[in-house]
């Protein structure tokens, strides 16, 4: 399988790249070596002393399970002196610990008495762990009840605390909830009566397939093998089969161009990159559910980056490696491919933060190629990025960094397993009692399947991700530099489409929706849509109990805050990726004759069928 011809944005292409079951071997370019990471410490004596700091921060690290100790115990510091030298704070904690407990006692007493006493407390908005019909029963009802109050008072004890930083706040009071979450009464099997039921109705049937799952899922653990019923979702059979070629590969990325299926196209192609910890075909799943197929059926000439999965000799990979190589290259590729074209560039999570730095670099140079760019759940200001902000200190980073020294690479069950924590009442410790404990196995489904098959991310790019973005917040404050100069995303004045979704943790909407402090864009078109991260994403039409918000705003507009720009904003029920579709077509200059796939007389012959071979890498 021969090499393009042809190295876009200075791209050092392959010398031999060949596929042996799904795994393809790629020499890498020459590289200058960085073999120091940005927080390195400069100033012992020798790099013996420095891997001995770095050993034993991994080996603290293991322990912890890759929370920072010191972080942590200076957090928890923090807060025990301030909340000590507060008596008001005392008193007021000990006066609501007294009357919760005389009300828990008072609806203890009527509820076994009358067996129907009005609750203490309701469940927080969407906490479904006490829904079942049995936590209204005497003696389970007192038994949640408590709970809840205690919950609360924790809130109380561990927020609004005179004196203590905002992060050292969160930090505990993010570790108290998790204590929580983890010590229900709902995770007790002989405290949760949905458990109880089923075992006395099933004959321990249930508890019978929970330990098949546990084992299953314990096995498939040690073997370091996906969740079990991903084997059903297979790339490229049920999986990622819009049809297509790879017309470009460099030791970065493969370029899919997918074939049309409509007479005539868009003038203007659309360029899509997802996330590269994530495979790229959560935008082309199954049929039903494909992004990049509804827009093919859609008239438009759609181009996908699928990044390589990276192992420890391309720890030295950076940010401007990822920018350059990847999506400044396939930008090059798809405007040679169809020169005098403009390009609608898409970018989803951090392939969206990835394409705004490389929008606002070419903004700044005057390279006017980018006929509109498009963000999905993405963040360019990290002053606030929810509570994943607890992982994101300077003591934590350095651990961070050090667990991915011994490696080379952060593996994407580290990133997926810190995220679940961050909603772990659904995401862990429900999903524990069903499987477990009440021997439902969630099926399995391909969004799910996809989330299962993630990439990994180079020490050196993904510590450039977190101290110039999230620590220092560089892009928002118009520091990040790309080739020895400050980017700035008011430069970028093409028009914006950018979307954001309601119940999204990993990237909270209020940040996202911050790019209007930031867009000097001629148009910014703001989406807020129902679901998290990436439901909120692959939302096709059809799907029942979809909804989403829009506005847009011009450039000179008055930008109101994002609260009342909710309230004021009205709901349309259904899918959005019909108005965006008819927004790229609003925004492209008219219709012709779909481009041919690849260009070999340009030097850019399809390599193989999509999905390609970087995308099968384990």
């Amino acid at each position: 399988m021969s090499a393009n011809l042809k190295d876009p944005a200075g791209s050092i292409r392959e010398s031999e790249a060949t596929a042996t079951a799904g795994q393809p071997t790629v020499t890498l370019p020459p590289h200058p070596e960085f073999s120091r990471r940005l927080g390195d410490r400069h100033t012992l004596d020798s790099s013996a002393l420095e891997e001995i700091d770095r050993m034993t921060n991994i080996a603290f690290g293991q322990l912890s399970g890759g929370v920072s100790p010191a972080s942590l115990a200076m957090a928890y510091l923090d807060w025990m002196v301030h909340l000590g030298s507060s008596p008001g704070k005392q008193f007021q904690l000990a006066a609501k610990a007294t009357r919760k407990a005389m009300r828990l006692s008072s609806y203890a007493l009527t509820s076994a008495i009358t067996g129907n006493a009005e609750p203490c407390i309701e469940p927080l908005r969407g906490d479904h762990r006490f829904d079942h019909p049995g936590w209204q029963r005497f003696p389970y009802n007192v038994i949640y009840q408590g709970f809840l109050l205690n919950q609360q008072w924790w809130h109380n004890a561990t927020t609004d605390v005179r004196g203590i930083s905002k992060h050292s706040q969160a930090a505990v009071s993010f570790t108290a909830r998790q204590i929580l979450d983890m010590t229900a009464p709902c995770n007790i099997p002989f405290l949760n009566p949905e458990i109880a039921e089923a075992t006395i109705n099933e004959r321990g049937a249930n508890l019978a397939r929970g330990a098949s799952n546990y084992r299953e899922d314990f096995k498939r653990s040690l073997r370091n093998e996906p969740p079990a019923g991903v084997e059903a979702f297979r790339v490229g059979e049920n999986l990622a089969i819009t049809p297509g070629k790879v017309v470009y590969r460099n030791h970065l990325i493969e370029l899919i161009q997918y074939s049309p299926s409509t007479d005539s196209v868009q003038r203007e192609p659309v360029l899509m990159q997802s996330a590269w910890m994530m495979k790229y075909y959560i935008l082309d799943l199954s049929p039903h559910n494909s992004l990049v197929k509804y827009l093919v059926a859609g008239g438009h000439t759609v181009y996908m980056v699928s990044w390589l999965n990276p192992g420890p000799e391309h720890r030295n990979l950076g940010m401007e490696d990822y920018r350059r190589h990847g999506t400044l290259a396939a930008i090059d590729v798809v405007a040679e491919l169809q020169p005098g074209r403009k390009i609608h560039a898409a970018g989803y999570c951090l392939g969206g933060i990835l394409l705004t730095i490389t929008a606002a670099a070419m903004a700044r140079d005057g390279d006017e190629r980018l006929a509109s760019v498009t963000l999905f759940t993405t963040m360019t200001d990290f002053t606030e990025v929810g509570e994943i902000n607890v992982f994101m200190d300077a003591s934590e980073v350095t651990l961070l960094e050090d667990m991915m020294w011994q490696k080379g690479y952060l593996d994407h069950k580290q990133v997926s397993g810190g995220f679940q924590v961050l909603k772990s009442a659904d995401l862990i410790w429900s999903k524990m009692v069903r499987e477990y404990y009440l021997g439902h196995r969630e099926p399995m489904f391909d969004l799910m399947a996809c989330n299962a098959d993630g990439t990994r991310m180079p020490y050196r790019q993904h510590s450039e991700l977190l101290r110039r973005l999230y620590v220092d917040n560089e892009l928002f404050e118009g520091k990040y530099m790309v080739e020895g100069r400050a980017i700035s995303i008011s430069d970028i004045h093409c028009p914006i489409f950018a979307v954001a979704a309601a119940g999204d943790h990993v990237a909270p909407w209020h940040s996202v929706y911050k790019l209007h402090l930031q867009s000097d864009a001629t148009e910014l078109t703001f989406v807020l849509t129902s679901g998290g991260h990436n439901v909120g994403i692959v939302n096709e039409p059809g799907h029942a109990h979809r909804s989403f918000q829009l506005s847009v705003c011009h450039e000179g507009d008055r930008c109101i805050d994002p609260e009342t720009w909710k309230q004021r904003t009205p709901t349309t029920e259904g899918s959005w990726w019909p108005v965006w579709q008819q927004w790229l077509t609003r925004h492209s200059s008219g219709s012709e004759a779909p481009p041919s796939m690849g260009a070999p007389d340009e030097g850019y012959e399809p390599l193989c069928d999509s999905p390609g071979t970087y995308v099968l890498m384990r």
